[in-house]
């Protein structure tokens, strides 16, 4: 790593790494959300140019299993490798001004983020199944749920990182 630091400081080295973890994050829940829209509200006939809400969800879900699972697993690594930062810099002082709703809000969003990451096999294999035209119509309704609650915990992690941010982000 030090011939990284030779190039940037170590601030920014920090930095950029969070930037792509948000960005990262932000392409993971667009996609659920997308998903989650086309499980929730199915369009029944195509939609007109007018109707963005009917567009929004007439999106193909399946089409958005792998990028899901590929952005949940790379997100989760960039959120580990910056939690070594965040447990010495952050949590401490949080702790210490006595923060402990935003502390706990926290330690929710970790746990929810290895819990998604271990639905991750069943929901590839009920979104992979999808895909055979002779498939089972009973998986719909497992398909439909799992993929809202990931949606839910991706947008609770999201918000919850952002919120634990502005109370002592990077550069505090």
């Amino acid at each position: 790593m030090d011939f990284i630091y030779d190039t940037i400081s170590v601030n920014t080295f920090w930095t950029i790494l969070f930037i792509i973890h948000a960005l990262l994050a932000v392409a993971l829940l667009g996609a659920l959300t997308h998903q989650a829209m086309s499980v929730m509200m199915p369009v029944r006939r195509a939609a007109g140019p007018g109707n963005f809400v009917a567009r929004f969800g007439s999106v193909q879900g399946a089409g958005y299993a792998t990028a899901v699972c590929v952005l949940w697993i790379v997100t989760f690594v960039f959120g580990a490798w910056i939690y070594t930062k965040y447990r010495i810099y952050v949590r401490v002082p949080i702790e210490q001004a006595g923060f402990w709703k935003t502390q706990g809000v926290f330690e929710l969003k970790e746990h929810y983020a290895v819990i998604g990451l271990g639905l991750l096999p069943i929901y590839w294999y009920l979104w992979k199944h999808a895909r055979d035209p002779a498939r089972d119509p009973s998986y719909d309704s497992a398909r439909k749920w799992l993929t809202v609650t990931l949606a839910g915990m991706c947008w609770y992690m999201f918000l919850v990182g952002h919120i634990v941010n502005n109370v002592r982000g990077f550069g505090s």
